[in-house]
């Protein structure tokens, strides 16, 4: 049903910081001796473009929550992937935080909890209590259709793991 990722206003900062390495790059190399200072820069140069701006940029691509009819799935980690999944018949309390500047950009947190493990947290996710509405609306209509409880070890009809196949 939908995919999120967390609001985009994350990446804010490591763009002005490519933005104020390039400027300064641009005006220092020319000034800099020949040989080894420029390489220094350059070198310096391209460890802060790479920690500061390309990481955070691949961990913002590598988180993702996916909301299907059947459950929730979050998918996190750049080096090491955590995946979890919420299943909509189990049940859950859905909560949204949003602070100030959350609110002027339209974002919030959603807190999934189950009660018995630590609570999934979504950060910064646009549209907040439209998520927190549907999130409540799934939950209700897999009560009202019955459906048996799944779990990791099940899996329903037309949901069958690709191993699994015959």
């Amino acid at each position: 049903m939908a995919r999120l990722r967390r609001h985009a206003r994350v990446l804010v900062l490591p763009t002005l910081l490519l933005v104020a390495v390039a400027g300064g790059v641009g005006y220092l190399v020319p000034v800099l001796d020949d040989g080894w200072p420029r390489l220094v820069a350059v070198v310096v140069a391209a460890l802060v473009v790479l920690l500061g701006c390309v990481i955070p940029y691949l961990s913002w691509l590598a988180a993702r929550t996916t909301i299907t009819t059947r459950r929730v799935i979050v998918r996190r980690g750049l080096f090491v992937r955590v995946r979890r999944e919420l299943w909509h018949r189990r049940g859950y309390d859905v909560q949204v935080r949003r602070g100030w500047l959350q609110r002027m950009v339209g974002s919030g947190d959603v807190r999934l909890e189950t009660g018995h493990d630590v609570p999934v947290v979504l950060r910064d996710v646009p549209g907040p209590l439209a998520v927190q509405a549907a999130l409540h609306e799934l939950m209700a209509a897999a009560h009202a259709l019955g459906a048996p409880a799944v779990g990791p070890g099940t899996a329903p009809d037309g949901d069958t793991p690709p191993w699994a196949r015959a």
